[in-house]
C-alpha cells in the first residue's frame, strides 16, 4: 500500500510550532519595560504624563457634581459662569497634558523598538553558520518585522493607556466610595462578573494569538523561500501547485484571524452588557435614594456618581481592547526574546588572540571528524599539513567531504574531534574577525549585494579607492570585461547580482577576494560559472592571485588543479590519496580515475 502523502502545510506547522508557551507574563513586560532605561529622562515625565492624565478626567467629573450641587443648586448665575471658565481651564489642561502623554509613548515606543531590532540584528550575526542552515529566513524576518512591531505596540499602546485607564478606575473608585459608600457597593458587587468574564477568555484569546503570529511566520518563509526558488518554481512549471500550497497557508492564517475576532466579538459585548445591568441598577437605587425623604441626597451627587461610575467602567472596556494587544505583545515578546536568549553553539573563547600574520601560513589538520548533525559524519580522521605558500587541491565526489574542509578553516564551524592549527595556534584559539580579516573567500554562489560593481569588490576592504579597485580588477586580466558593461565598474547590479550574468559575477567575486590582499586564500568551485575562455584567462591570473598564499582549491574541473602543490583525495569523508598531479596519475588510483573520466568528457 502507497504511504499517503503528508500536506506540506501540516510539515510546515508540525516543523513550526512552538511548544514552550508562557501566559501574559509580568516578567516578559518588566523585561521589555527594562529597554525603557536608557531613556529613563522622556520614560519618567511620560509616567509623570500618565499619572496626571489619570487624576484629570475623574477631576472633571468632580467638578461637574460640585458644580451642580453649588452654584446651580444656590440658583448662582456669577458662579455657574466661573464655574464653567474653570471647567474650561481643566479640560483645556487635559488635553495639554494627553497631547505629550502620546507623544512620549510614541517616542518611547519607536526607541525600544530601534533598540530591539539593533539587538536582534547584532545577535543574528554572531550566530554561526549552523543557526542559518536550521531555521528558515522568514522566521529570521518575523522576529524583526511583526514580532518587533507588536512589541512596539505593547509598549506605547499597551503598557501606559492600561496605566492612565487603571489610575483613573482607582481615582473614580476612590471618590465613588468617598461620596456613596451605598452605591459603591453595586460596584463592588459587579467586579466578580469582570473577572471571570476576563479570566474565562483571556486563556483562549492568547491561545488564538499565538496561532496567529506562528501562522504569520509560515506565511513570511514561504514567501521569502518561494521568491529565492522562482527560477526552479517556473522551470518545472510548480507556480498552481505551490500557489495552492500558499493559499492553504493563507487560509490557515485567516482562519487564526477569525478565531481572534470571533473570540474579541463575544468578550468585548460581556463587558459592555455587565456595564449596561450596573448602570441599571445605580438607576433604580440612586434614585430612590434622592426620592427617599429619609436620605436626602442631593441630586448632583448622583449625577456626579454616574459621570465617576462612567470613568470606572469605561476603563474596563478599554483594557478589555487593549487586552487583545497585550496578547500579541506577549507573544511576540517571548519569541523575541527567546531568540535573545539562544546563545550561539560556539563564540571565540576570551582567551583567543589575534592574528596578524603578514605572510602565508601553515595549516594543519590532525584527525579531524567533523559532522552537521550526530548521524551524518562528514569527515573522518582528516590529517594533513598544507606548508606556507602552498595550493592544496581538493577532489572527490559530490558529498565527499570538501565543503567540510573549507568550512572549518574559515571557522564557520568546529571539528566535533581532532584540532585544525594555523600557523601553529589551534583555530579554537584566533579571533574569529582576525581570521577573517586574512582570508578571501569565492565560491560558486557567487552572493553580491545591491549597488554598484565597485560597491561589491570593496566589500573585500571597504577602505580601498577607487583606483586600487580598477587596479586589482586590471592584475586579474579581466578589465576589458567588466567594462564592456553599461557603466564599467559603476554598473549598478540588483539583489543577489540581478543583471549580471553568472560568469561576470564571478569575476566581480575574484576581485572581491584579490583586493582583500588574503594570507589564506579560498576557491571553492570558483570557476564553475565561467565559460572555458573566461576559464583560460583566470587560470593566468591566478598565478598571481595565489602567490605568497596558503590557497585550498576546491574544482570538480582537473584542468583548474594541475599546478597544485598538493591534491587530497576524499571519499566519504576520508582522505583516500595524497599528491601531485603526475604521481596521482602515475599511481593509477582513484584520482587516475576521475582524471580519465574527465578528459573523456
Amino acid at each position: 500500500m502507497k504511504a499517503k502523502p503528508v500536506p506540506i502545510t501540516r510539515i510546515l506547522r508540525d516543523e513550526d510550532y512552538e511548544t514552550e508557551k508562557r501566559p501574559l507574563s509580568l516578567t516578559l513586560l518588566g523585561r521589555l519595560f527594562r529597554y525603557t532605561r536608557p531613556y529613563a529622562r522622556k520614560r519618567n515625565w511620560l509616567l509623570f504624563a500618565v499619572v496626571l492624565r489619570a487624576l484629570q478626567l475623574p477631576a472633571l467629573a468632580w467638578a461637574i457634581g460640585a458644580v451642580i450641587n453649588g452654584p446651580i443648586a444656590n440658583r448662582d448665575p456669577r458662579g455657574v459662569m466661573w464655574a464653567g471658565l474653570g471647567f474650561l481651564a481643566l479640560a483645556a489642561f487635559t488635553h495639554f497634558t494627553f497631547h505629550f502623554r502620546q507623544r512620549l509613548a510614541l517616542e518611547l515606543g519607536e526607541a525600544v523598538v530601534h533598540d530591539l531590532r539593533r539587538d536582534l540584528f547584532h545577535h543574528f550575526l554572531r550566530m554561526p553558520m549552523s543557526f542559518f542552515n536550521r531555521t528558515k529566513l522568514g522566521r529570521i524576518i518575523s522576529r524583526v518585522t511583526s514580532d518587533a512591531e507588536a512589541m512596539r505596540t505593547g509598549v506605547q499602546d499597551v503598557l501606559f493607556m492600561s496605566l492612565v485607564q487603571g489610575g483613573q478606575a482607582l481615582v473614580a473608585a476612590v471618590l465613588m466610595c468617598w461620596y456613596d459608600g451605598v452605591l459603591f457597593l453595586v460596584v463592588l458587587g459587579l467586579a466578580p462578573a469582570i473577572w471571570v468574564t476576563n479570566r474565562f477568555f483571556r486563556r483562549r484569546l492568547s491561545e488564538a494569538h499565538r496561532m496567529v503570529q506562528e501562522s504569520w511566520s509560515r506565511v513570511t518563509a514561504t514567501i521569502a523561500e518561494s521568491v529565492s526558488g522562482i527560477r526552479v518554481t517556473q522551470g518545472f512549471v510548480r507556480q498552481e501547485l505551490n500557489a495552492g500550497f500558499f493559499s492553504e497557508l493563507v487560509t490557515d492564517h485567516s482562519k487564526y484571524n477569525l478565531g481572534v475576532a470571533r473570540t474579541s466579538g463575544v468578550f468585548l459585548p460581556l463587558l459592555e452588557l455587565n456595564t449596561q445591568f450596573f448602570m441599571a441598577a445605580l438607576v433604580v437605587l440612586g434614585g430612590y435614594r434622592v426620592l427617599s425623604p429619609d436620605l436626602h441626597v442631593p441630586v448632583g451627587t448622583v449625577v456626579q456618581f454616574f459621570f465617576l461610575a462612567n470613568l470606572f467602567f469605561d476603563p474596563v472596556r478599554v483594557i478589555g481592547n487593549q487586552y487583545n494587544q497585550s496578547l500579541a505583545a506577549m507573544a511576540g515578546a517571548e519569541r523575541v526574546f527567546k531568540v535573545l536568549d539562544t546563545p550561539p553553539e560556539w563564540e571565540d573563547a576570551p582567551e583567543a588572540v589575534e592574528w596578524g600574520s603578514k605572510a602565508a601560513p601553515t595549516v594543519e589538520f590532525r584527525h579531524v571528524s567533523f559532522g552537521y548533525g550526530t548521524d551524518r559524519p562528514a569527515l573522518r580522521a582528516v590529517s594533513f599539513v598544507a606548508e606556507p605558500g602552498q595550493t592544496v587541491a581538493l577532489v572527490g565526489q559530490t558529498g565527499s567531504g570538501k565543503s567540510s574542509i573549507i568550512n572549518l578553516i574559515a571557522k564557520f564551524y568546529l571539528p566535533n574531534a581532532g584540532e585544525v592549527f594555523i600557523d601553529g595556534l589551534e583555530i579554537r584559539r584566533l579571533r574569529s574577525d582576525s581570521l577573517h580579516r586574512q582570508m578571501g573567500l569565492v565560491s560558486q554562489q557567487n552572493f553580491l549585494f545591491t549597488g554598484t560593481i565597485m560597491d561589491n569588490i570593496r566589500v573585500g576592504r571597504p577602505t580601498a579607492k577607487d583606483e586600487e579597485v580598477i587596479a586589482a580588477v586590471r592584475q586579474l586580466g579581466f578589465l576589458d570585461l567588466i567594462g564592456a558593461l553599461p557603466a564599467g565598474l559603476a554598473t549598478r547590479v540588483g539583489e543577489r547580482g540581478a543583471g549580471l550574468s553568472l560568469g561576470q559575477r564571478q569575476l566581480v567575486c575574484f576581485a572581491r577576494a584579490s583586493i582583500a590582499d588574503p594570507r589564506i586564500l579560498i576557491l571553492d568551485e570558483a570557476t564553475s560559472s565561467v565559460d572555458a575562455v573566461t576559464e583560460a584567462r583566470i587560470q593566468e591570473s591566478l598565478v598571481t592571485l595565489l602567490r605568497g598564499r596558503t590557497s585550498f582549491v576546491v574544482a570538480h574541473r582537473l584542468s583548474t588543479i594541475r599546478q597544485a602543490d598538493l591534491i587530497l583525495v576524499l571519499d566519504h569523508g576520508r582522505i583516500v590519496e595524497r599528491g601531485t598531479h603526475k604521481q596521482l596519475l602515475e599511481a593509477g588510483g582513484v584520482y587516475a580515475g576521475l582524471h580519465a573520466e574527465f578528459v573523456q568528457k
